[in-house]
């Protein structure tokens, strides 16, 4: 029996009146709010938006927003005394607590002039009662990295102060990462030996233990440096006349990151170039701080090895935190 011709033609007027997603939108859309909580280890290379790049890529219609709070050379035990707190529970954040923090910061600097940082939390901080409730984010990752406050173990001013943070991001809802940085292992020039194993895995086995005792996620960069130097003693992870970690370190940090952040493997990931943030002077823009290019393209197969790297030094870690 034929369908008449004016209920085939409403039907096909239905369907043609479909809302059809495009392919971008059938992805599943998320925004991560992140805020990473450091100093120059966390600024030098823009690592923040490498991360992002990374964590777009390998998750298609995932928004990274990341915001930092950065003190050079600092700790988490010099953020907790600039005010940074506030700014993990910021979206709950009262304005007595931060005019409290700022009339410390005032204190702080009526004792000492020239204490720049605590100059620049205060410049900070005034932004932030000036413009409270603009300034409310309610972060989903809090990213709190380490520099030479971890190698006490459980007696390190990491281990002290690292809780503290936790506990406000946990109440605000966040997942946290630490991001554990090794600034003491870190080779200027290629090796003809692999370093002594022993300290870093003896760090590994005591971030792994707070990072249990926290549930918390990490980036565990000594232990991937470690694996990076024995694996590929030709690449060097630091800046021969700058103590930071250098392009290649920069990659294996925001391949551990991502690790960390999204329990997968970075390995096949596009993103493959890193450029620096500090150049050679002021001629010199395009050049690095040891005179080569302030951006490196990797190879396929440096990305693929570090990327590799980063997600084995995961694993070998994870098998730490267990019991």
């Amino acid at each position: 029996m034929k369908t008449p011709f004016p209920r085939l033609f409403l039907v096909v007027l239905a369907a043609l009146c479909l809302p059809v997603a495009p392919r971008a939108q059938a992805e599943k859309e998320e925004t991560l709010n992140v805020l990473f909580i450091g100093n120059s280890f966390t600024a030098r290379h823009n690592l923040a938006q490498v991360v992002k790049a990374m964590a777009e890529a390998g998750n298609p219609g995932l928004t990274f927003q990341p915001t930092s709070v950065i003190y050079g050379g600092r700790t988490l035990a010099d953020h907790w005394r600039l005010g940074t707190q506030n700014i993990v529970k910021i979206a709950s954040l009262t304005e007595a607590e931060e005019k409290q923090t700022v009339a410390a910061l005032e204190k702080a600097i009526a004792d000492d002039p020239k204490d720049k940082y605590a100059l620049s939390a205060l410049a900070r901080h005034r932004d932030v009662l000036a413009n409270l409730e603009s300034q409310r984010t309610h972060w989903d990752v809090v990213i709190l990295q380490s520099y030479r406050d971890d190698l006490e173990g459980e007696k390190s001013r990491y281990a002290e102060y690292a809780p503290k943070f936790v506990e406000l991001a946990k109440a605000q809802g966040a997942k946290v990462l630490l991001y554990v940085t090794t600034p003491t292992t870190q080779n200027a020039e290629a090796l003809t030996s692999p370093p002594d194993p022993a300290p870093v895995q003896e760090k590994a086995r005591a971030i792994a233990a707070l990072a249990s005792r926290l549930d918390v996620a990490v980036a565990p960069m000594s232990l991937i440096a470690l694996r990076c130097q024995t694996e590929r003693p030709d690449l060097t992870l630091r800046f021969v006349n700058d103590a930071h970690l250098n392009q290649t370190m920069a990659y294996l940090s925001a391949c551990a990151i991502y690790a960390g952040l999204f329990e997968k493997s970075p390995v096949g990931l596009p993103i493959d170039s890193v450029t620096d943030i500090r150049y050679l002077d002021d001629k010199s823009k395009d050049k690095d701080r040891d005179g080569d290019p302030i951006t490196r393209t990797f190879s396929e197969k440096d990305r693929a090895d570090l990327q590799r790297i980063a997600w084995e030094g995961h694993l070998e870690f994870e098998k730490l935190r267990k019991p």
